[in-house]
């Protein structure tokens, strides 16, 4: 039986980033099932605009993904498109195609492409709308907030579907500023900072806390994106969207309520963009308000121009490790490499490189045995490995 029934319509006013991530962790349907959720990423999956699709189809933890739509790579199976492994989720052309496999409406319609406008075209504005025809709940995580649009409101109340608009903030007089409670916060602290934006600082932030968990440590993830928080990350604050004064403290914030809900023994903080990057502000956020005891550096070794920014040469690890570390209390202690563009011999070496020339561990999250990764992290906290031992 369809879920629609038991969620409740998102009306005029709409919601903010806290009662979106709230109605993601609650969207299971009363008999258990996970929701059914299509992607919509035309023209852009497996590519950087792509990201949220592509982080929903490699781990989505509230939404069971059925089909990705991109006439592009139409008939190619998801898996094989983003990691050469065949993972079951179809690529299909369109949306007629997507509900021809699903074999029956899908729950949700997500919109996961996020272009540096954050904006909808109205190609995609009308594609959201039929979607919304065809009794689909939608999931939006663009700075364009539709449920500030009279004309999709009218259309979800006409069709009694939602509209989750992740990014949206609180009301101003609800947000945090920064007030030093992030040093009451007794335990690791890693951020995930990387010399670009579309880097893959959230695909390793979640990798390693999933391989943290298996071995029985307490670990919590704080996302700072739209992507992390559609994949269904408990505390979360979509920072770009906070107004600048609001986003050190609503960060510290959501660090310290996960700190005292959960008494984690560690805590991962996915980063944003670069702190080198002249366009974007959010990682001097992140640092600040998280105040890091360690930081992890990706980096993409073939890229030689900023994602979106084909004039802007892209960093050095150096560089970047230098401006992280003078800007804030912390240590960059891994670096972590995004594969793109390079063959297997390439990686390896560019690994060894890094590794004799910064002396700390290097691997790729994706392409080797995440264990690597895994053990670079309990190297330097050692004590995570005796909260395992005990647990056992």
């Amino acid at each position: 039986m369809s879920s629609k029934k038991q969620l409740p319509l998102i009306l005029e006013d709409g919601i903010n980033q806290e009662q979106a991530a709230q109605s993601v962790a609650s969207s299971k349907i009363s008999n258990g099932a996970v929701p059914s959720a299509i992607i919509y990423c035309e023209g852009h999956f497996g590519k950087n605009d792509g990201k949220t699709a592509n982080g929903l189809v490699r781990h989505s933890h509230y939404y069971r993904i059925l089909s990705v739509i991109d006439s592009q790579c139409a008939g190619l199976d998801s898996g094989e498109v983003l990691d050469d492994q065949k993972n079951g989720i179809p690529v299909v052309a369109n949306i007629n195609e997507a509900m021809i496999n699903a074999k029956t409406t899908p729950d949700y319609f997500i919109f996961g492409i996020a272009p540096s406008s954050g904006l909808l075209s109205e190609i995609e504005k009308c594609i959201i709308l039929d979607a919304m025809t065809k009794k689909m709940h939608i999931v939006n995580g663009l700075h364009e907030f539709l449920t500030d649009s009279p004309r999709f409101v009218a259309a979800s109340q006409k069709s009694k579907v939602t509209i989750l608009d992740v990014r949206k903030p609180k009301d101003k007089k609800s947000l945090t500023t920064f007030t030093g409670k992030i040093h009451d916060v007794h335990c690791p602290r890693i951020a995930v900072m990387g010399t670009d934006c579309a880097i893959g600082k959230r695909t390793t932030a979640t990798i390693l806390t999933d391989e943290l968990r298996k071995i029985g440590v307490n670990v919590v993830m704080i996302a700072t994106g739209q992507t992390g928080i559609i994949q269904g990350a408990p505390y979360s604050v979509a920072l770009d969207a906070v107004p600048s004064q609001y986003c050190a403290g609503e960060l510290e914030s959501v660090i310290v309520k996960a700190y005292q809900h959960e008494k984690p023994d560690i805590i991962i903080i996915e980063g944003q963009g670069a702190l080198s990057h002249p366009a974007f502000s959010t990682s001097a956020f992140i640092l600040r308000g998280s105040c890091p005891t360690a930081v992890i550096l990706q980096h993409a070794p073939k890229r030689v121009y900023r994602s979106d920014f084909p004039n802007m040469l892209m960093p050095s690890i150096a560089s970047e490790i230098n401006l992280i570390e003078t800007f804030s209390k912390t240590k960059v202690m891994a670096i972590t490499l995004n594969h793109e563009n390079m063959s297997n011999d390439d990686l390896l070496s560019a690994m060894a490189h890094y590794a004799e020339q910064f002396d700390i561990p290097v691997t790729d999250p994706l392409s080797q045995p995440k264990e690597k990764l895994l053990h670079i992290v309990l190297s330097i906290y050692p004590q995570l490995s005796a909260t395992q031992v005990t647990q056992e």
